[in-house]
């Protein structure tokens, strides 16, 4: 693959312990640049590759294809009548884009990491990994924030591309848990991509073994991308 400088190169990691599947094997296709346009970058985010930090990244792995590339054609998207009890239910709190970040931010991270995922490869959380994480010195992320008055409830890390726009990690007050804020963060980006003329959504990766991992499917129609290019699913 080439981008406007020249060809870019790609290679390939070490296996090592599965982070969403255990006893499985994990290996990743990584993009040796970490200089990219914008363009380039969409182009492989349609081709199943994702951003953490600085790096870009696919899932290559050994023995496994749980990792299922999947995105929302945010044009024909249409919430589902949970999805609408959320929204309902949420009409108290207000929501805003930024793409500053304060102490707020990672202590929100924090608490999030610390009562939801402590089972999970981000514990604990620490402030270098949440800057290494999420940031990315080529494409600074936007935050969707969401807020109860003045409190800081849930964000949304999210990339900006010229056609769509891309998920990248989503943290909310663990002790909200009956805001369904982790599904408003999703409506929430899904609404943003509609307001920017956006065509996809990109959600990361489906991987229907994990139950944390599991949810993307809750949102209709969405496309998964398969040996056969990206396929149309209206509902499960």
């Amino acid at each position: 693959m080439n981008s406007s400088t020249g060809p870019i190169t790609v290679g390939i990691s070490q296996a090592f312990p599965c982070s969403y599947l255990q006893g499985q094997q994990e290996q990743l296709l990584v993009i040796q640049e970490d200089i990219l346009d914008l363009q380039l970058f969409e182009r492989l985010l349609s081709l199943g590759f994702r951003r953490s930090g600085n790096a870009i990244y696919k899932p290559r792995c050994p023995h496994c294809n749980a990792c299922l590339p999947i995105r929302i054609p945010v044009k024909r998207f249409m919430p589902s009548k949970r999805q609408k009890r959320t929204l309902a239910h949420n009409r108290d709190l207000s929501w805003r884009v930024t793409s500053s970040v304060g102490d707020e931010h990672y202590a929100l991270y924090k608490r999030y990491i610390n009562l939801r995922h402590s089972d999970g490869p981000m514990y604990p959380p620490t402030r270098e990994q949440y800057e290494h994480f999420l940031h990315c010195h080529w494409l600074p992320p936007q935050f969707i924030e969401v807020y109860r008055g003045k409190k800081l409830l849930a964000v949304a890390v999210t990339d900006v591309l010229p056609n769509s726009l891309s998920a990248i990690y989503s943290y909310f007050e663990p002790q909200e848990a009956r805001r369904s804020l982790g599904a408003l963060l999703i409506l929430l980006q899904c609404r943003l991509a509609s307001l920017m003329g956006k065509e996809f959504l990109y959600l990361g990766y489906q991987i229907d073994e994990n139950r944390k991992m599991s949810y993307k499917r809750l949102y209709h129609p969405y496309q998964i991308l398969t040996e056969q290019g990206w396929q149309d699913y209206e509902a499960d």
